[in-house]
C-alpha cells in the first residue's frame, strides 16, 4: 500500500515512472528530486532521473510499469487514489494503449475514487473523449500562473464527472479564474529547496472566488513560513514542520472537497 502524506488524498498509484519538465511549476518538482535519489543501478528510477551540476533532472525517459497496472483492483477497501504522483499519466511518451488500459482499471475498480492530475492538458483534450470514463474518475489540471490558465479550458472539454484544479505551486495571482463546470480547487505554495514566494493575497482572492461560485476550496500549505501571514499558526509544526509553513488561512484550515462517488473521505479508507 502506498500511503501518502498529501493532504487531499490517501493512497498513490504510480503505473508510470519518469517525466520531463513542461513549465515553471516543474522547476523544483518534488518527484524529480525523489526520483534522482532512487536512480542508481537496480533502483526503480534507474535511467529516468539523475543528479546533475544544476540539480536533479528528469532524463525524459518514461517507463510503463505493467506489474503495477492492476494494483488498485487488489485493494478491497475504498480509498482516494492519487494517480501518478511521481509522473504524468498524460505524458507524451505514455502509449495510448497503456493510457487506455489504466482508465479501464480505474473504471473496473469503481469502489475507489481516482484523482488524475496533469500539466499536459492539450493531450488530455485530444485523447479524453477516447477514454472509458466513470463517475469515480476525477480529472484535474495543474495551473501555477495565468500563462497556464489555458489548461482549464482543456480540462473543461473532457467528459470527466468531477473536474478539479491544483493551483500549486502557486507562482502568481489568478484574479479572473473561469470556474464554470469546475468542481474543486486546491491551492498550495512551493516548498523545499529554492521555494519561490507566494503572496497571501493571491490565496485569499482564490478562496473568495471559490466561495462566490460555491466551489469547494482546499488549502494545502503555505509552502514556507515566510509565506504565512499568521505567526501563531498552530499547524506550522505539522505535515513536514516549518518546511511547509502551515495550513491555516484567516484563522482556520480549509479542507473542502467535492462529494465522492464512493464512500471515501481522507483518513477513512484502510
Amino acid at each position: 500500500m502506498n500511503r501518502t502524506s498529501i493532504e487531499w488524498t490517501e493512497t498513490t498509484w504510480n503505473p508510470v515512472r519518469g517525466c520531463s519538465r513542461v513549465s515553471e511549476g516543474c522547476r523544483y518538482c518534488y518527484a524529480e528530486r525523489m526520483a534522482a535519489r532512487f536512480s542508481g543501478p537496480g533502483l526503480p528510477y534507474e535511467g529516468l532521473a539523475a543528479m546533475t551540476p544544476s540539480g536533479p533532472r528528469w532524463t525524459g525517459e518514461v517507463v510503463c510499469v505493467e506489474e503495477l497496472l492492476l494494483e488498485p483492483l487488489t485493494w478491497k477497501q475504498p480509498r482516494l487514489v492519487f494517480v501518478n504522483s511521481m509522473s504524468d499519466l498524460f505524458h507524451e511518451n505514455v502509449p495510448f494503449d497503456f493510457l487506455h488500459r489504466a482508465f479501464e482499471v480505474m473504471r473496473g475498480a469503481h469502489w475507489h475514487t481516482f484523482q488524475v492530475l496533469t500539466k499536459r492538458s492539450q493531450r488530455l483534450r485530444k485523447l479524453g473523449s477516447h477514454m472509458p470514463w466513470s463517475d469515480s474518475i476525477w480529472m484535474g489540471v495543474s495551473v501555477e500562473d495565468e500563462r497556464n490558465s489555458f489548461r482549464i479550458d482543456d480540462l473543461r472539454a473532457t467528459p470527466a464527472k468531477v473536474r478539479f484544479l491544483s493551483l500549486e505551486p502557486l507562482l502568481g495571482p489568478l484574479p479572473n479564474l473561469d470556474l464554470g463546470t469546475i468542481d474543486w480547487v486546491i491551492v498550495g505554495g512551493e516548498s523545499g529547496p529554492g521555494a519561490r514566494p507566494m503572496d497571501f493575497t493571491w490565496v485569499r482572492d482564490i478562496r473568495d472566488q471559490c466561495q462566490g461560485a460555491g466551489i469547494p476550496f482546499f488549502f494545502k500549505q503555505w509552502g514556507t513560513v515566510a509565506n504565512n501571514p499568521d505567526r501563531t499558526d498552530r499547524t506550522s509544526k505539522r505535515n513536514g514542520g516549518a518546511a511547509k509553513g502551515g495550513r491555516m488561512l484567516d484563522g482556520r484550515t480549509w479542507d473542502e472537497m467535492p462529494r465522492p462517488s464512493s464512500p471515501v473521505q481522507p483518513g477513512i479508507g484502510s
